[in-house]
């Protein structure tokens, strides 16, 4: 028998706070297991050479369903 994914990862909206988002995650039965943030960069070029600055980050939740 197949083991069913019982993973999700929840990215918090950019108009939602981390209170909201974990709300969404007990909605819909699963249990958060652990908080990241990963960085949004931004690509400019200065001289010919591309650089990558952060300029946001994104706050995800990954999830287990009980």
């Amino acid at each position: 028998m197949p083991k069913k994914n019982t993973k999700k990862r929840y990215e918090v909206y950019k108009n939602e706070t981390i209170d909201q988002c974990l709300e969404r995650i007990k909605n819909d039965g699963y249990t958060p297991i652990r908080r990241s943030e990963e960085p949004v960069f931004q690509e400019t070029t200065e001289n010919g050479e591309k650089t990558y600055e952060p300029v946001d980050r994104t706050i995800v939740f990954h999830a287990v369903k009980l």
